[in-house]
C-alpha cells in the first residue's frame, strides 16, 4: 500500500509542474515565468477563483505546489492558510511570499489526514490537484469537513475519469507506446537512463513485468505525474460523491484538454475544442458544500 512517506518524498524531490518551465537561480524569475505558463495554459484557473467569494474569508490551502494559486487566493482577499505534506513546498511559498510581499495567515507542514487546525476554522478549503493523490482520501474528507465552518465550502480540482487524456491518452495511446518502448529496448539493449521519463517506465517494466504494468490503476498513477509518482485517482462525480459522503455537490464543471499529451488537439478550431474541453476536460471542478 502506498504510504504517506512515499508521496512525500516524490512531491518533495519532484515539486508540482517545475518541469514544465525548468527551474533557475533566480527565484522572482522562475515564479514569473511559472506563473505566465500555468495561467496562459490553464486560464480556466483564475476564472474559477473569480467565481468564488474570497474577500475577508478564512481559507485553507491544501497542497501549496509553487504558490501561484495561494498568490491568487491572497490578491482576491483571501486570509489565506497553507498546508502541504512537503518542505520544499513550504520554503517556496516562503520565498514567494518574500519577494512580492504577499501577506498571509500562516502556513504549516502536515498531513491533510490529520489537519493541524482546531474545528470550524474556515470558511473555504481549496485544493487544486492534490487530493486525488491521497490514498486515504475519506479520512481526509472527514478531516475537511471538521475544519469547516457550518455551511462552508470545500473547492477542488480532481483528475476527470471521462477526459481525452485519460480514456484516449493514457489507456490507449501511451500504452501502445509502451509496447514500443519495450520492445526496442529489448532489441537494442538501451535503458534510456538518461531520460527520467523514459528509463522511469522501463524501470517500472522491469520491476513489474510489462503487461502487469499496462494494468490500471497502476499504469494510470505512472502516467500522471512521472513514471515515479506513487499514487493518482481518476474521478467522476459519482466517485467524488463516494469519497465526499458528509459534502453535497453545489458545483461541477470540466475543463482544460492537456493539449501537451494530444498534440493533434492544437489543430481543432477553438469553437471545437472550447466544446470537447467542457465535456472531456482533464480537469474536473466541484464545489461542495
Amino acid at each position: 500500500m502506498t504510504s504517506l512517506n512515499d508521496i512525500e518524498q516524490f512531491w518533495d524531490a519532484h515539486p508540482c509542474g517545475e518541469s514544465l518551465v525548468g527551474r533557475e537561480d533566480d527565484w522572482r524569475s522562475f515564479f514569473e515565468r511559472y506563473d505566465r505558463y500555468r495561467y496562459s495554459t490553464e486560464g480556466h484557473i483564475l476564472k474559477e477563483m473569480d467565481g468564488l467569494d474570497l474577500s475577508g474569508k478564512d481559507v485553507l490551502e491544501i497542497g501549496i505546489g509553487q504558490a501561484a494559486d495561494s498568490a491568487q487566493l491572497i490578491a482576491r482577499g483571501a486570509h489565506w492558510h497553507g498546508l502541504d505534506l512537503t518542505a520544499e513546498a513550504i520554503a517556496r511559498a516562503k520565498k514567494r511570499f518574500a519577494l512580492f510581499d504577499l501577506p498571509f495567515m500562516d502556513i504549516k507542514q502536515g498531513s491533510a489526514d490529520s489537519i493541524p487546525y482546531p474545528n470550524q476554522t474556515f470558511d473555504l478549503v481549496y485544493s487544486h490537484g492534490v487530493l486525488h493523490h491521497i490514498p486515504q482520501i475519506r479520512k481526509v474528507s472527514s478531516e475537511i469537513r471538521r475544519v469547516l465552518k457550518p455551511g462552508g465550502l470545500l473547492v477542488v480540482m480532481l483528475y476527470h475519469k471521462r477526459s481525452l487524456n485519460y480514456l484516449i491518452s493514457i489507456n490507449i495511446i501511451r500504452r501502445v507506446l509502451m509496447f514500443g518502448l519495450a520492445g526496442l529496448s529489448v532489441i537494442t539493449g538501451h535503458t534510456f537512463q538518461n531520460n527520467r521519463i523514459l528509463g522511469g517506465h522501463l524501470k517500472n517494466v522491469k520491476q513489474f513485468g510489462l503487461l502487469p504494468y499496462l494494468k490500471n490503476p497502476l499504469f494510470m498513477t505512472r502516467n500522471t505525474d512521472g513514471p515515479e509518482n506513487p499514487y493518482s485517482k481518476v474521478y467522476d462525480l459519482t466517485d467524488v460523491a463516494a469519497d465526499f459522503p458528509d459534502f453535497q455537490i453545489v458545483q461541477s464543471r470540466v475543463h482544460f484538454l492537456n493539449e501537451r499529451h494530444l498534440l493533434i488537439l492544437r489543430l481543432f478550431p477553438k469553437r471545437l475544442k472550447a466544446a470537447l474541453e467542457s465535456k472531456y476536460g482533464w480537469h474536473l471542478w466541484v464545489v461542495m458544500k
